[in-house]
């Protein structure tokens, strides 16, 4: 871990230096050197809204219960198939992206490994024809039948540029697929998560992938940590969050504003990540994390952002622990919320899906999945620890 890495140097330098001008000097050369390595932008967050009404907390979310991942991390995106097995793409350390599977979790709670991708895998999708359709970091857009064979659809946009961190996925009824892809410039760790944040730059774009003619269109070029990626209920639209501007953009794809883009949601109380729909064309919208206040005072001062960047991982802010999800409707109101203010259930929610009454709850980091019952009906459910 990057971390791990930064505390080990320190301790050696410690015993290697004992001048103290000579430590104070290495330690801003550290700042210094990191410090150069971001190229920010300045920008002016709104006032995080107030949480009243349908947006009072609540703790709701922590009667929630755990599925475990044998030991894997980041069940980003969570599918289900018709018999009810539930897949989701897993990567190998909480702060280890270099390697991951898709599990396959039987209604009894059994786990098998689906496919060794070799990656993370962030998007998952079935298609009519029964093929999982995967986002791989490691890929890009896969195909995988049902007796597993591998098609590669495409791992680079129309513009020549890589699919480095695909993310959120959905299918139409006439078979186009889109997703989203977070950046073309560098492939996902927690160091370059966190340039993405502080940054704030349009590294990534909205796609559509046409399974007839192979073709890959890009319907929005430059997107701010483009993330989770869904269909409306008609179709007539696709939304996708932008974590780090704390919105969600609509894309129209039918009707007479076709093409067009707008926000469809804004000022937005945490980092949105996942988003799916609800069988009454509603969505389901988790969050990352809350808004941070010291982060949002330093968006618009450039030269305090490369400060703040430059600082040794080991005393950089961490990420709060802070499980919330939003229930909106079809116009973008807050319809009801789910909370877990403690974040001891839920510290962080990157997926959410919703089957037979259950809301099924996945992360970016998280070493499990989590289950929360909805309302009072027979279901059959996961097995749970």
């Amino acid at each position: 871990m990057i971390s791990q890495i930064f505390a080990k140097k320190n301790k050696m330098a410690k015993k290697r230096i004992s001048n103290p001008t000579l430590k104070l000097g290495t330690f801003l050369s550290i700042i210094t050197i990191q410090s150069c390595a971001l190229h920010p932008v300045s920008w002016q967050p709104p006032i995080k809204p107030v949480h009243e009404n349908a947006l009072e907390l609540n703790d709701k979310l922590q009667v929630s219960r755990k599925i475990d991942l044998d030991g894997w991390f980041g069940p980003e995106d969570i599918i289900f198939d018709k018999q009810g097995n539930l897949y989701c793409g897993v990567h190998i350390g909480k702060q280890d992206f270099s390697d991951g599977k898709i599990l396959k979790i039987s209604p009894d709670g059994v786990i098998q490994d689906f496919y060794d991708a070799g990656s993370w895998v962030s998007g998952l999708h079935f298609d009519s024809r029964n093929n999982l359709i995967v986002l791989s970091h490691k890929q890009g857009l896969i195909s995988i039948s049902p007796d597993k064979e591998i098609t590669s659809l495409a791992n680079k946009d129309n513009n020549n540029r890589p699919f480095l961190i695909p993310n959120g996925l959905d299918i139409a009824s006439d078979g186009n697929i889109y997703f989203s892809n977070t950046s073309h410039d560098s492939s996902y760790d927690i160091k370059y998560g966190r340039k993405l944040i502080i940054e704030l730059k349009p590294n990534g774009g909205l796609y559509q992938y046409n399974p007839l003619t192979k073709k890959v269109t890009t319907l929005i070029d430059g997107t701010y940590f483009g993330n989770g990626v869904v269909l409306s209920q008609n179709e007539d639209f696709i939304l996708m969050t932008e974590t780090t501007k704390y919105r969600i953009i609509k894309y129209w794809l039918k009707g007479p504003k076709k093409g067009e883009t707008e926000i469809f949601m804004d000022n937005l109380p945490g980092f949105p990540n996942g988003i799916s729909i609800r069988e009454d064309g509603s969505f389901w919208l988790v969050f990352s994390t809350r808004r941070n206040d010291a982060l949002d005072k330093i968006h618009p001062k450039k030269g305090m952002k490369k400060l703040v960047y430059g600082l040794p991982d080991f005393i950089q802010p961490k990420q709060e622990e802070y499980g919330m999800i939003l229930n909106i409707s079809k116009e973008g109101k807050i319809l009801s919320s789910l909370f877990d203010t403690t974040g001891a259930i839920i510290p962080e929610a990157g997926s959410v899906k919703e089957n037979n009454g259950f809301l099924y709850i996945g992360g970016d980091i998280v070493p499990y999945i989590a289950s929360y019952k909805l309302e009072k009906r027979s279901t059959t459910k996961l097995k749970m620890d």
